[in-house]
């Protein structure tokens, strides 16, 4: 009777065994299927440039691990719209990716008075269009003046 009683316990270990072995399959499934949707690729980070205003995006929706300059006091964060003209910058306080070629972010300016909620847009590898959606209006300083950035604004990864 007790060598039954091993052999039961033996198959109960394989059948445990056999589970873990099957749960492992599946999150290695689940990591693939990530690289699939963009979460692991690097759209959304790096340096975007536009032209036009000589405005940019310091951007890492993946790891949030942004440091604004001169500005370390907020710590990591996704991201910042900065101007090449002067040393403001709107802050990305989350950033969320939607698909492999859309993100949501939420704005808020370095005194914390005004957000915003914006999106950005992957048109190819490079081409980038950010969209102010909801809140506040960028603007950046032009000759003592504060100027409105378009709602809609192109961005080329550099």
């Amino acid at each position: 009777m007790q060598t039954i009683t091993f052999a039961a316990i033996k198959v109960l270990n394989m059948k445990k065994i056999l589970l873990i072995a099957f749960v492992a399959l599946l999150s290695l499934s689940a990591a693939a299927q990530n690289k699939v949707t963009g979460k692991d690729s690097t759209t959304f980070e790096g340096y975007l440039y536009n032209e036009k205003y000589n405005v940019y995006l310091v951007i890492d929706f993946y790891h949030n691990n942004v440091i604004v300059p001169n500005q370390e006091i907020y710590g990591e964060m996704a991201g910042y719209f900065g101007d090449r003209q002067d040393g403001r910058k709107w802050l990305f306080t989350d950033a969320k990716i939607i698909s492999k070629d859309k993100a949501e972010i939420q704005i808020t300016n370095d005194y914390g008075s005004e957000d915003l909620t914006a999106s950005l847009t992957a048109i190819d590898d490079k081409n980038f269009k950010f969209r102010q959606e909801d809140g506040s209006t960028l603007k950046i300083a032009r000759n003592r003046k504060w100027l409105k950035m378009p709602k809609e604004l192109d961005f080329v990864k550099r």
